[in-house]
Parts: structure tokens; sequence; C-alpha cells
């Protein structure tokens, strides 16, 4: 039966579905970063600055999905810690870059080693090419759908 013949609008609304596919399988990840001793929001932030020479603030609030100031305050703590560096961007010394330290990639590299195990497992029932063709997709809607500017750096 169709989400349409079934009559219940979020049943068929991408937006709905997304939303929850997206938490059903982040809140099952979140519980080993949370025994791993990060915040969702620090497992977030690191674990999109690894493999980076440097994000700027606001696109890392956005793929952190962080508010500005929020993403400030917690750069602050772990610039504290060592986890993270703050370095003026080359071409536009307004803009300020975070990258990871040392430190801070080894806090994150066993988390996204059971991030990539935790992946494997949700999409094998959907094949290897079937996990492609919708990463693929996803990246594509995101794409056409992210705001003019916000774009790696």
């Amino acid at each position: 039966m169709s989400a349409e013949a079934n009559g219940r609008f979020v049943d068929g609304y991408l937006a709905a579905l997304l939303a929850q596919a997206s938490q059903l399988i982040s809140s099952e990840f979140h519980e080993v970063v949370r025994a791993h001793g990060l915040s969702v929001s620090e497992w977030r932030v690191l674990a999109s600055l690894d493999g980076s020479d440097g994000i700027s603030i606001g696109r890392l609030a956005q793929v952190a999905l962080l508010k500005q100031p929020t993403m400030t305050r917690m750069l602050d703590r772990m610039e504290a810690r060592g986890e993270v560096a703050r370095f003026a961007h080359d071409g536009d010394r307004r803009v300020t870059l975070v990258r990871i330290t040392p430190a801070g990639h080894r806090t994150v590299s066993r988390l996204i080693a059971l991030a990539r195990e935790h992946e494997r497992r949700v999409m094998e029932p959907f094949g290897g090419k079937g996990a492609e063709e919708l990463k693929a997709t996803l990246r594509r809607i995101i794409e056409l759908h992210r705001p003019p500017g916000s774009g790696e750096s």
C-alpha cells in the first residue's frame, strides 16, 4: 500500500522520512559516542574536521548542526583541551578556520571506526550498489538545497 493510499501525509513526505531515518540511525550511534565520553555535538565537530585541512566556523556550524554562537563556545572548550586549533584563512583574514589537532584525531579515530561499522550494518540490507545510490541521492539533495555561499571552507 502506498503512503498516499494510506492517507497519512507524513508517511510519504520526504522531509518527514529523512528526519525519522536520521533520528533512528543517529540515536543508535549517539549512545556509543556518549559511552566514549564525548557529547554528540563534540563528536559531530571532530568527525567533521577529521580529514580536512580546515573548515570555517560558519560552515562547521552548518555541518555539525549547531548555531554559530554555540559552536564558538564549544570550540573554546575543545581548543582548551587541545582537540582543535583555530587559524586565519590565507585568502581572507576575516574568516577563521578550524582544524583538528593530533590529540583531537586520537580522540575521534576510534569512534570513526565504530561509526563506519554502524553504517555498514545499517546499509547492509541495501547491498553495496543500493547503499551507494542512496548516499549519492542524499548528497545531490544536499547540494541542490545548500544555501548559496556555504561551500566547504
